[in-house]
Parts: structure tokens; sequence; C-alpha cells
């Protein structure tokens, strides 16, 4: 059964059932207004009599039946028995006894009874002089004309009941099915692109966003994006480290066929093939690195941290790659405690630095450790080319180089140092930010919160 069928079904229950409450409701108040207006018409029947009534001294009862001809309605029957219950007096025809029930009652009584067939609405009051009972007083009045309306009420209300659920089942069949109208084109718009493979389609909706069903299209939609966004990454990441590879395994077959046909082992090409297998070593491990990283299985062992000892050891280690045509000084620096991972935090340096002496042809690069605020900051610079403005967006992404500014060779990296960097800065609660002008040179600049208290992972 579709959802559009059970809402229609479940909606015209509520409805049904709800008309049917009010029903019996309004039954319910108009039989109860009713008889108590009858029992108000009876009681004053009832006291008209009694006061048009004597009792002589042998306890004989005495009607002034012309008075009570006058001041009674003809729509209300009366019959005064005796002590005896022999009927005495009675206005109309109707000589059976109205309430035998009641007859048996010593105080006064209001009952629905039914004499020869027909319904009666029935005041039974007992006539007494002193402790000596000397009759018995019945007034009724039919409950025909109450039984007719009852039954009108009745069918009126099965039939606003009937015609409302027909009418309640047809709009929310209508009002369902413009309202679903969006689910299903979400579903036909699902099944093409897991038939195409083409996450690019989207669906469209022409409701308010606001509403679940724009919310649930909208939310759809998003991970849509995400998912294109995903396997274009993954198909470009694929692409990337297929064109990283081909080179050294290009350079490897090459030297190895060379050494095969000289039938000796040639020095240069043994040197060759061990700088190529030294890169896909560094290439493999910057891979599974940032594989580690984006997955947030990075293992990080926090620890306190002193980020001016750490920049004099990463940059100890990199003089001999600045050689002597690179001047390689420390700018302003500071005692600065952070919490994070030792380890990691010197690649993010190495990294940074590296880059700017591989980057720079002539020049310097500083490299300088402050406090600004909470934060510390970690400040390379270098006065190498520049980065194209339209190229910042992307430096953090894998594999990604700008090469206009910069050129490929083999002494520069495969791409992932930058990608490393932001996600090991960012596992710290951390960032990296990076200002570059063409010609001048570039600036990044990497924020940590300092030390406070005991070293716990970040979150």
């Amino acid at each position: 059964m579709s959802l559009r069928t059970r809402l229609t079904i479940l909606y015209t229950i509520l409805l049904v059932g709800i008309l049917l409450l009010f029903g019996v409701a309004v039954s319910l108040y108009f039989n109860d207004r009713v008889k108590s207006q009858l029992d108000f018409e009876l009681s004053q029947a009832a006291g008209i009599v009694i006061k048009n009534t004597r009792v002589d001294q042998t306890g004989r009862l005495t009607v002034a039946t012309v008075e009570l001809r006058d001041q009674l309605s003809p729509d209300t029957l009366v019959q005064l028995r005796d002590r005896n219950s022999q009927l005495f007096y009675y206005n109309t025809a109707f000589t059976a006894v109205l309430d035998p029930i009641g007859m048996r009652s010593l105080k006064p009584v209001v009952r629905d009874a039914t004499a020869n067939g027909q319904p009666f609405r029935v005041l039974t009051v007992p006539l007494n002089v002193g402790n000596r009972n000397v009759g018995t007083l019945q007034v009724a009045t039919s409950l025909n004309l109450v039984s007719d309306v009852q039954s009108i009420l009745f069918s009126i209300t099965v039939g606003g009941m009937l015609i409302g659920s027909l009418i309640a089942a047809l709009a929310v069949w209508l009002s369902t099915r413009q309202a679903l109208s969006s689910l299903a084109n979400a579903t036909v718009v699902a099944l093409k692109i897991t038939k195409a493979d083409d996450l690019a389609h989207r669906i469209p909706y022409e409701g308010p966003p606001s509403d679940e069903i724009g919310q649930l299209i909208n939310a759809f939609n998003e991970t849509l994006g995400r998912l294109e966004n995903l396997f274009t990454s993954q198909r470009r990441f694929l692409a990337d480290v297929g064109h990283e590879l081909r080179t050294p395994l290009t350079v490897i077959k090459g030297n190895t066929s060379l050494m095969r046909r000289m039938s000796c082992a040639d020095e240069e090409s043994l040197d060759s093939i061990e700088n190529e297998v030294d890169r896909l070593t560094r290439l493999v491990g910057d891979l599974l690195l940032l594989a580690q990283a984006e997955s947030g299985k990075m293992p990080l062992i926090f620890q306190t941290v002193e980020l001016d000892t750490l920049v004099f050891e990463a940059m100890s280690q990199l003089k001999v790659l600045a050689q002597d045509r690179i001047k390689l000084r420390v700018g302003d620096i500071d005692q600065v405690l952070v919490c994070g991972d030792r380890d990691k935090l010197k690649q993010v340096l190495l990294n940074l630095i590296g880059n700017a002496i591989n980057y720079t042809q002539a020049g310097e690069v500083v490299v300088g450790v402050g406090k600004e605020g909470s934060m510390a900051r970690i400040a390379v610079s270098d006065t190498g080319p520049g980065i194209p403005q339209e190229d910042l967006p992307h430096i953090f992404e894998r594999f990604y180089r700008a090469e206009k500014a910069r050129t490929r060779s083999k002494s520069k990296g495969f791409g992932l140092g930058l990608s490393i960097a932001y996600w090991i800065v960012h596992n710290h609660n951390g960032q990296i930010t990076v200002d570059s002008k063409l010609g001048v040179g570039t600036t990044f600049c990497v924020w940590l919160p300092l030390a406070s208290g005991e070293c716990k992972p970040q979150n």
C-alpha cells in the first residue's frame, strides 16, 4: 500500500471518528436539554393540577375540571388516581396507566415510560395529606416529536459524516498527490543517477524550501554535491598518483634495461634507481599519512612542545638543502609552549621550510615564532616568485602545484606536503594561513593553541 493511500485512509478514519464523537455529543446534549425542558413543563403542569385539587374530610379527591381545561396544554396528559389506584380524572381518552413503576414510588419521580406502544415522559407525584396517601398524580407528554427530531438529527449526522469523509478523502488524496510528487521526482532522479552513474543531476523542487520535503530534497542535493566532489577528487587522485608513479617507474625500467644490455652494474644507473626508489618510498609514506589524516585515524601523541627548540632543529636539518644559494635565518623568536605531537609538528615545519627553500631561487627564508593572544604563531617567509591569487584557494589540495609560478622538477615534492601539514595542524585545533605576492614572496603562518595545564588530545 502506497504512502498516499495510507495517509488518505488515516485522515479519513480520523475525520470519521471526530464527526462520530461530535454527533454523539450533540445528540446527548440535545436529549438532555429537551428532557430538562419537558421536566420543567411537567412540573409546572403538576403544580397546576395540585392547586386545583381538593380533599374532603372522607379523603375523597375533587378536581376543578373547568379551571384545569383552561390552564393545561392540550398536549399534556393528566391522570389522577385515588388511593386505590382507580382513575377518577383524566383529560384525554388515554386511560392506560402511564407509568406503572412510578405508581409504586413514595416520592415524586420522572421517568421515560411506554404505554400502549407509545413513548412518554411521565412525572409521578404521590398525593399525601399528613402521613396518609390519598392518591397519585401522573402528568405526561409524548416523546414522539423528540424521537422524530433525534431521528432527523441522526440522519443529518450520518449523512454529513459520509459526505465529509468523501470530501476529506478526496482533498487528502489530491493534496498528498501534489505534496508527494516531489518525492516521486526524487525517486526518479535517484534511479537515473544510479543507472547512469552521473552525480551531476539535481532534484528540482518548486515548493517552499523551508518545509519538510524541501529540506529533505535540499539535503539530498547537498549529499549529491558532496559525493560528486568526492568522486571527482578520487578520480583526480588516482590520475595524479598514476602520473607520479609513471616517471620513477620509467626511470627504473630504463636503467634496468640499460644494465641488462651492458651485462654489468653501472654505478650511475644504480644511483638513479636508488633515488627513484627513495622517491617512491616517500610518496607511499606521504599517501599513507594523508589517508590516516583524512580518515581521522592519525596517531597523535600529545605532550608539551617547545616550538622555538623545534624550529631550530628543523632549520638545522634543512641547512644542507639551502646550501649557499639561500640564506636561512631566524627572525623574531620567543619561547612558546603548545600541546601537540612533537614529530608531527616537526614534519609541518620541515614541509613548510623545505617548500620555501625549494621554490626560492635566490634570497632568504625567514622563520619566526611568537604569541598572539591565546595562540602560538609560526611564520615561514621566503623571497621566491610568489603564488598567483587564483591558486591560493587550492594549495592545500592533494597533488596541487601552481605550475606557472613554481617549476616542476625532481627536487620538488609531489604536492602532498601542504595537504599533510594542513591536516596535522587541523588535528591540533589550529589553522594555516598564507599570504603571497607575485615577485615579492610568500608567507605561511601556522596558528596553534598555547599550552595550558595538562596536555590532552584535541577534539
